[in-house]
């Protein structure tokens, strides 16, 4: 199943103040309970908790096409590292890429992402 985007800016800013934080050279991982997690397995067809995910990329970054890129790894080191080890359902997952991002590559995202979320204690294996 597609991620849910985290669209409602006050969703970030209590993930920011209130969530677990794990930072590494390419990204920085809130993690917080989602309270609506509940409603959404139910409207879910699988019947199963999802986590709601947001992509945070500055302009310092780059243009817009460089930001464009970089949050296509992220996605992409996401869905990785869920796929392959399993992230715990029923959170909001707020993902800041930091400036170094730009040179990283999808695998070096994936294993920062990896070993941010095994921090938390997220991951299911």
């Amino acid at each position: 199943m597609k991620n849910i985007a985290v669209r409602e800016n006050h969703l970030y800013k209590k993930a920011y103040a209130k969530g677990k934080k794990a930072a590494g050279r390419y990204t920085v991982i809130y993690v917080m309970r989602d309270y609506r997690s509940g409603a959404l397995m139910r409207a879910n067809p699988q019947k199963e908790y999802v986590n709601r995910v947001g992509l945070t990329v500055t302009k310092k970054i780059g243009g817009a096409v460089m930001r464009n890129r970089v949050k296509r790894i992220l996605r992409e080191g996401y869905r990785l590292t869920d796929k392959l080890h399993g992230v715990k359902k029923g959170n909001i997952v707020i993902i800041v890429a930091r400036e170094a991002a730009t040179a990283a590559k999808s695998t070096d995202i994936y294993a920062e992402m990896t070993k941010s979320f095994a921090c938390m204690g997220m991951l299911c294996t």
